[in-house]
């Protein structure tokens, strides 16, 4: 993975001021996919939406991380049969 499309989970809890155990319970879960290169641990930039999703849910919200994989599941759920229906009308209209 090239470095110009991720950020160390060092650089990005610095910057989001969070725990970087946070970050790798996340990727323990299957909600985040980090990349490892040497020594280093990396997140792409197209993550980090994800990210400060979860930090929200868990930090302020107070929400575990099996809440955090239920809310991941109802969502691709929804946005799954959004594209089912949107794919239906097609066919119909």
């Amino acid at each position: 993975m090239e470095k110009a499309t991720s950020i160390s989970i060092e650089q990005c809890c610095i910057y989001y001021n969070i725990e970087t155990a946070f970050v790798q319970k996340l990727n323990e879960h299957g909600l985040i996919e980090l990349s490892h290169v040497n020594e280093t641990v990396f997140i792409t930039f197209e993550q980090l939406s994800d990210l400060e999703k979860y930090m929200h849910l868990h930090y302020e919200l107070e929400i575990n991380l099996e809440g955090l994989e239920t809310i991941k599941h109802l969502l691709d759920r929804v946005h799954h049969l959004q594209k089912e229906v949107n794919r239906l009308k097609g066919e119909v209209g």
